[in-house]
């Protein structure tokens, strides 16, 4: 007998707030292993959250053989969206911006999703590049920063490790430069910190909506 869905997760997004969109079974961020130890089979499989760089990863393989037994499998956010266009020829089910970002090439690097965790509660302490990246374009969008100082912005982000990136970590270095001036970068910084374009918990949204659909609910 099958369960409905199990959706790995709680760093995009808690497992409160997931709840209240889907009430299905959550696990923390999925590794290389994890798959394979789940003893009863699940209708769908959802993948948001994933440990990787300091631990396996899961593994394609892995996903394979569940699908093989006839689970679907749905990725997106992060991990997820990795996967998802990796193996979407296979049958997984890519949702979201930042997987089809992945499959059309417009993002590259594992690192654009990348944060560092509370090992504890699985919260992120660090951002995530695709956060900071469309945060800085509605900036511009907003006439805050021009062109160039967003180039330059992101040049500061991309170099940083991933699990050090923060807006006051970015934006600080710029004004240093001469980037930005020093209004400029205050103005900037409480943008960013009351307006940061959050595309990893929507798509993690994404994600939970789209194994509800496919349960039909």
């Amino acid at each position: 007998m099958s369960n409905k869905a199990l959706i790995f997760a709680g760093t995009s997004i808690s497992f409160e707030e997931a709840r209240s969109i889907l009430d299905v079974d959550y696990q923390p961020p999925v590794r290389r292993g994890d798959l394979g130890k789940i003893t009863s089979r699940y209708d769908i499989i959802g993948i948001i959250d994933g440990i990787f760089y300091d631990r396996a990863a899961v593994g394609h393989r892995e996903i394979l053989e569940v699908m093989k037994k006839g689970t679907t499998v749905v990725g997106g956010c992060s991990m997820g969206a990795l996967r998802a266009c990796e193996l979407d020829r296979h049958g997984m089910i890519g949702s979201g911006s930042i997987y089809g970002w992945y499959r059309d090439g417009v993002i590259e690097d594992d690192d654009e999703v990348a944060v560092a965790t509370n090992p504890d509660t699985y919260e992120p302490i660090s951002l995530p590049l695709v956060n900071i990246r469309q945060t800085f374009l509605a900036a511009m969008d907003e006439g805050l920063i021009d062109n160039n100082e967003y180039e330059s912005l992101m040049k500061i982000a991309k170099a940083m490790h991933y699990s050090l990136r923060s807006y006051l970590g970015i934006i600080k270095p710029a004004e240093k430069e001469g980037k930005l001036t020093p209004q400029q970068a205050g103005i900037l910084l409480d943008y960013c910190k009351n307006n940061e374009v959050d595309v990893k918990k929507e798509d993690a949204i994404a994600v939970i909506r789209k194994v509800g659909e496919l349960l039909g609910e």
